[in-house]
């Protein structure tokens, strides 16, 4: 990542526009957490006009490097603000900022209180683990609503076969990019091709929906973050993500994300979406995201192999890529058992 803040000089005159009013910016600071972008801290001081007064504000910019499933800033921004308009608890987006401004692509979004760290949420005793993964449920069917075509979202890809098929090739594609072999990954992404669902129901997925992309302040949500891999796909693929055991942070107790039970999760989607969950189906996409994320993982690593960006924690998320193939290959034996 870079260790450059933006100049709160070049930043006032953007932001004189954005409140329609003169401001004053205090020296911007890094958030944690953020492997792929950067998010950076803004106190802004508006001096006049409606919105006079103090604002905690996020400015989110492009890292040096990048991989394959991450959309642009402009187009996360996009997706930002359907997901706003679609009633989901995100911070609310404001502008974007052009590379005049910070040198790379971003956008200005308010600044919300809470704690996502996922490894602390899954073992914070007062948070009520069961109403909380109620409440993700219910988010999640509000973000379903959002259906293709939808204005402003043209830049997303409409798979042309089956979602889940579509995914399977797309994986084969980015694992075929990576200079190591890694045959239990391809048996995987085999047995998810042969077992595919054929169901073409298209929604907007957010495509990291996890423990570690959500704020929670004083014991509720707060915010959903981080939409660079929402795309077209099928409504199961966040349930599964959600659910599958490398988002759960150790607490394998709880397989809704590590914070609740899955029928506490499953309950408050079908309660807002009034569809009932195949629980069948999720499982499916539960070895599907383990799948996924060892590849992301892969493509995290070559980011630090390859020179452009070196990073401890871009290298050490690639040595957990053997866990994470023993753990697919486990759940596919798991629901042959299951089946058989």
């Amino acid at each position: 990542m870079s260790d450059t803040p933006p100049d709160p000089q070049r930043l006032a005159p953007w932001l004189d526009g954005v409140f329609g009013a003169p401001v004053r910016v205090a020296a911007p600071w890094r958030l944690s957490g953020g492997a792929i972008q950067e998010n950076w801290a803004l106190d802004v001081t508006v001096e006049a006009g409606e919105q006079r007064g103090e604002h905690a504000l996020v400015l989110r910019a492009d890292a040096p490097s990048g991989i394959a499933a991450s959309m642009s800033r402009v187009e996360e921004f996009a997706v930002l603000q359907a997901a706003h308009g679609a009633g989901v608890t995100v911070p609310e987006p404001l502008a974007l900022c052009d590379d005049t401004v910070l040198d790379r692509p971003g956008y200005l979004m308010r600044r919300v209180a809470g704690n996502a760290a996922g490894h602390r949420l899954v073992r914070d005793t007062s948070v009520d683990g069961e109403r909380l993964a109620g409440r993700l449920g219910r988010e999640l069917a509000r973000l379903h609503r959002v259906r293709p075509p939808f204005p402003g979202l043209d830049f997303l890809q409409e798979p042309d076969m089956a979602p889940a098929l579509f995914r399977v090739q797309t994986y084969r594609l980015w694992l075929d990019a990576i200079p190591q072999p890694r045959p239990a990954l391809e048996w995987a992404l085999r047995w998810l091709e042969r077992f595919a669902p054929r169901d073409e129901t298209l929604v907007l997925c957010h495509g990291d929906f996890r423990s570690g992309n959500y704020m929670v302040h004083g014991g509720e949500l707060s915010a959903i973050l981080d939409w660079e891999f929402a795309a077209w796909g099928h409504p199961d693929e966040d349930l599964g993500w959600f659910c599958a055991r490398c988002w759960r942070f150790g607490r394998d107790d709880r397989e809704a994300g590590g914070i609740g039970s899955k029928q506490a999760f499953f309950r408050g989607y079908e309660e807002e979406s009034g569809l009932r969950v195949d629980r069948d189906r999720v499982l499916y996409f539960e070895v599907m995201a383990t799948v996924r994320w060892a590849v992301l993982a892969l493509q995290q690593g070559q980011r630090h192999l390859c020179g452009e960006q070196r990073s401890l924690e871009l290298a050490l998320t690639a040595r957990m890529v053997p866990e994470m193939e023993l753990d697919a290959l486990d759940q596919v034996e798991a629901i042959l058992g299951v089946a058989s």
